[in-house]
Order: structure tokens, then C-alpha cells, then sequence
């Protein structure tokens, strides 16, 4: 995660989360348990990935931004990034 998001969610700061493999709406939904509210700052009211947020699972980007079916298996590691915009 970007320092950025850590900065809003201390509970996931300076360690890295395993949680069960799944879907990437499965990983959101484990990491949003250990910080509440997490997944209300990636995600739309529709539960689709916020446009300035992208996923990669290992070094392949999420292809599904709407329904987060991508899957992510036991050894890979799951990258949230927020592009920051603005003026």
C-alpha cells in the first residue's frame, strides 16, 4: 500500500497482511476486518475499484474493476495503489 493510505489506516502500518487466498473482493473484504473503513476508501458505493486506485495481484493488474473476480492465490501478494490528483 501507498504511504498515503497508511497514513489513514495505522492498523496496517510496517507489516505485511496474510490473509486467505480468493477473489480480490475476498482480500478487500479481510483487510477491511483489520481496518474498518478500508474498503470505503478503494472502493464506490458500488463496490467497484475507485477510478484513481489500481490493483496488481504479483505484477499483473486487475482486470476486473468492477466485481473484483480477479483471483488471488496463496503465494501472490496483492498491490493497492491511489494515484493522488487534484490542483
Amino acid at each position: 500500500m501507498t504511504a498515503h493510505l497508511l497514513r489513514f489506516f495505522p492498523a496496517l502500518a510496517d507489516r505485511e497482511l496474510t490473509v486467505p487466498a480468493g477473489s480480490v473482493a475476498d482480500v478487500l473484504r479481510a483487510v477491511d476486518e483489520i481496518a474498518p473503513g478500508f474498503c470505503d476508501y478503494v472502493l464506490d458505493e458500488r463496490g467497484a475499484l475507485r477510478r484513481h486506485v489500481k490493483l496488481s495481484v504479483n505484477d499483473v493488474l486487475v482486470i476486473d474493476r468492477q466485481t473484483l473476480s480477479d483471483q488471488v492465490a496463496d503465494d501472490a501478494t496483492l498491490y493497492i495503489f491511489q494515484a493522488l490528483s487534484g490542483g
